[in-house]
């Protein structure tokens, strides 16, 4: 057996997408498709030809079986994935009333991932990971999901895997903002880097400033690396080398930005385990997002190595080059 390069657990749950673009209750067929966070990004990293595992819990249902079918089938290993025999796979709704704004529903509560057991992580799993992606849906989803959460990061300081942390706060899911806040920056302080949304920043430090959102980071962990996603705009990343904006790449149409930060982090992922350059990695995860959001689905936009290389030359080309804007220290 083939070890993962990188590690990540959580929940999917099938995705039940209109074919029209109303208000839910007058949409009447679906395309049903699979979504979760963790998952998405082990997807991504698959299809650029790197070795990933997804650790989870799905229910003895029709849905549980799609799912693992699907992830397995884009070469995710799914060894450390359960069956739960009492609790059922979780659903959730995608609403598209109009443009690219997307409304999501979920029917997810005491599903089987909620469920899921920190017993299923076994240590040997990890001896050839190389990141471990760690999710701040997780911990949100019951007190053994964050057992889970707390022992995923006790493995990887053991083994000195370096932790990646995506807060992907879902708020539906936590008792109150203020617990989200305090549990979710008590996980971001654990982390080596960090990858958060612009608004992610501004609900978990105060401040929509991407400076301002590194340096909240850093001046809790010096050694944190910040990556703070600004859309269209591309990102900002801070080091305790360096600072920079590595520009976003334009898109004709943007069709469901539901997945976008997820490829952005399996871009960003693959471009540092080929042990690429800070500013290159965040250029890979600007061109994965870049691409992504043209299609319907979370994973289904998710780049190929080739598809996302000749994207990235067309546009340098077009351009002359990528600017960036670098502050060393």
């Amino acid at each position: 057996m083939n070890l993962p390069e990188v590690i990540t657990a959580g929940e999917t749950m099938i995705i039940l997408n209109p074919d029209q673009s109303v208000p839910l209750e007058y949409a009447h067929s679906f395309t049903k498709q699979i979504g979760g966070a963790e998952s998405n990004v082990a997807v991504g990293l698959s299809r650029l030809g790197h070795r990933a595992g997804w650790i989870s819990r799905i229910g003895n249902d029709p849905f549980g079986n799609y799912v693992r079918q699907v992830i397995r089938g884009e070469g995710v290993d799914t060894s450390l994935v359960s069956v739960d025999h009492e609790a059922p796979t979780g659903v959730f709704f995608k609403e598209r009333k109009s443009g690219n704004a997307v409304n999501v529903y979920y029917y997810r509560a005491g599903s089987a991932a909620s469920r899921l057991d920190k017993s299923l992580l076994d240590r040997s799993y990890f001896k050839e990971a190389r990141y471990v992606l760690v999710s701040g849906i997780l911990p949100a989803l019951s007190e053994s999901c964050s057992e889970v959460t707390e022992e995923l990061l006790k493995i990887s300081r053991e083994q000195n895997i370096p932790v990646v942390f995506d807060p992907n706060i879902r708020l539906k899911l936590w008792p109150d903002r203020q617990e989200a806040v305090t549990r979710l920056n008590h996980i971001a302080e654990r982390s080596d880097i960090i990858l958060i949304g612009q608004t992610e920043g501004w609900q978990l430090t105060g401040s929509y400033d991407e400076e301002e959102i590194a340096a909240f980071y850093r001046k809790k962990n010096p050694e944190v690396t910040v990556i703070v996603k600004l859309g269209a705009k591309g990102a900002y990343f801070s080091t305790p080398e360096e600072s920079g904006t590595v520009p976003g790449y334009p898109v004709s149409e943007v069709i469901d930005p539901i997945g976008a930060g997820d490829a952005f982090a399996a871009g960003f992922l693959s471009a540092c385990l080929k042990n690429a350059g800070m500013k290159e990695a965040v250029k890979y995860g600007n061109a994965a997002g870049a691409v992504t959001v043209q299609v319907s689905g979370d994973i289904e936009g998710f780049p190929r190595e080739a598809e996302l290389d000749a994207m990235i030359r067309q546009a340098e080309a077009e351009t002359e080059g990528t600017v960036v804007e670098e502050v060393n220290r």
